[in-house]
């Protein structure tokens, strides 16, 4: 039988992963830019870490995560998100002694939901995110969006919206979710199951359904931010101002819920504009998870962090025109003409490698004028011809395929030759 990708997942080939490895470059100086440390968290975790930390009324617990029992009976589920594992990360390794804090850390990798197979969207996908522990400033807050955008627009991103919101604090969370009751209760037989059984549970998780998102009442729900405490009211006025002294555009939007249940204060999403782009336009989503240290088990350590999909991302870069230059350097190609040949071109290809010289080799044992075309086709910078002759004089044709200029090297001196010309 023909073995096919599981649904919901796609391989990368080399034409792909050129353009994965540019932008995941640029991702990580920008972090370096921001003093932003890499961690790595392992992909799978004990199952209650998201149960307790992203919540157990959200789409996410609920109907997309892959989890498993092991041979000793553990439930374990493969990372749905990455900010749980990060912050149990911190908490376990004690994170939260280091005399530099906030402690500021990104990840990079594959996450895993069940979702329904459309445009970015798998259920295998990457997300870069960071994660700044330790600091509940609403200026870390800014930093965190500014870097976020800094990405984008370090990438050549200009088609870009950043929305903002603030969820309050605990008590204005509650008071919040009292008027929503009182808001959705009367009707609430005309929403999906789901929304009935949030509505006593976590009603702010209606504003985030997807089935009725078109119902009425839901343009006339109660907004956050008319029910935020004195406290909370000035925390968000500092993030704006903090913002605004970075020079960061925004808007504000009261109907802004993140669909995990850790976030408070502070929520933002950015979003493309592009025309080319595609309906669901979200490209990154974050906010602030104070709390969320202590509910798995750690000291307060107030948070802030986002994460972005890789795929998402390059989706825009393609929408926008801007995706990134990839093509490989190759800057030599030996060809050799009989089997003797061969064997001082292999001695030959590993001497240029270790001299940092990208090289490369007929495998396929082809003739002269289909080698000269394989060396064509990758764009050689120089070919170099080994053959008889060659071999008896030690030195081998070198061809520049730039300008056709030929000489004769040594072949002790070629891979001087070589950088002479790069």
């Amino acid at each position: 039988m023909m073995f096919k990708v599981p649904r919901g997942t796609k391989d990368l080939l080399p034409v792909e992963t050129g353009s994965w490895q540019a932008v995941e470059s640029l991702i990580r100086e920008t972090c370096r830019l921001y003093r932003y440390e890499e961690i790595r968290t392992p992909v799978f975790e004990q199952t209650e870490l998201f149960t307790r930390s992203v919540g157990d009324t959200t789409d996410i617990v609920q109907k997309e995560m892959y989890t498993f029992e092991d041979r000793g009976g553990r439930s374990l589920t493969l990372r749905p998100e990455g900010t749980a594992p990060v912050v149990r990360a911190f908490v376990e390794n004690k994170l939260f002694g280091s005399p530099d804090q906030p402690v500021k850390l990104y990840y990079m990798g594959p996450m895993f939901r069940y979702e329904r197979q459309q445009a970015g969207r798998y259920r295998q996908f990457v997300q870069f995110g960071v994660e700044a522990i330790g600091s509940d400033s609403p200026a870390i807050d800014a930093e965190v969006i500014s870097l976020a955008m800094d990405v984008y627009q370090r990438a050549g991103l200009k088609d870009l919206r950043l929305v903002i919101n603030s969820l309050g604090d605990k008590e204005s969370r509650n008071a919040h979710r009292e008027a929503l009751i009182r808001h959705f209760e009367p009707s609430i037989g005309e929403f999906c199951s789901d929304c009935q059984n949030r509505l006593q549970k976590n009603p702010l998780r209606i504003l985030d359904c997807k089935v009725d998102r078109d119902h009425p009442l839901m343009k006339t729900a109660p907004a956050l931010t008319d029910y935020l405490n004195e406290e909370s009211a000035a925390y968000f006025e500092e993030v704006k101002t903090s913002l605004d002294a970075l020079g960061i555009e925004y808007v504000v939007d009261p109907n802004l819920v993140r669909g995990l249940d850790y976030y408070n204060h502070t929520a933002f999403e950015i979003m493309s504009t592009s025309d080319g782009f595609g309906a669901i336009t979200t490209l990154c989503g974050g906010g602030r998870y104070n709390g969320l240290s202590e509910e798995i088990g750690g000291p307060e350590a107030p948070g802030i962090g986002f994460a972005m999909s890789i795929e998402r991302f390059l989706m825009a870069l393609e929408a926008e025109g801007k995706m990134p230059e990839t093509e490989s350097k190759l800057d030599a190609f030996i060809v050799a003409l009989d089997e003797e040949s061969r064997k001082e071109a292999v001695k030959i290809l590993g001497n240029l490698r270790r001299e940092g010289i990208a090289a490369d080799m007929d495998y396929m044992g082809r003739k002269m004028k289909a080698q000269m075309k394989a060396a064509d086709r990758q764009k050689a910078g120089h070919v170099i011809v080994i053959g008889e002759d060659e071999l008896k004089n030690g030195a081998a044709g070198v061809k520049n395929m730039a300008d056709g200029t030929q000489e004769t090297v040594e072949f002790a001196r070629l891979a001087e030759a070589l950088k002479s010309r790069s």
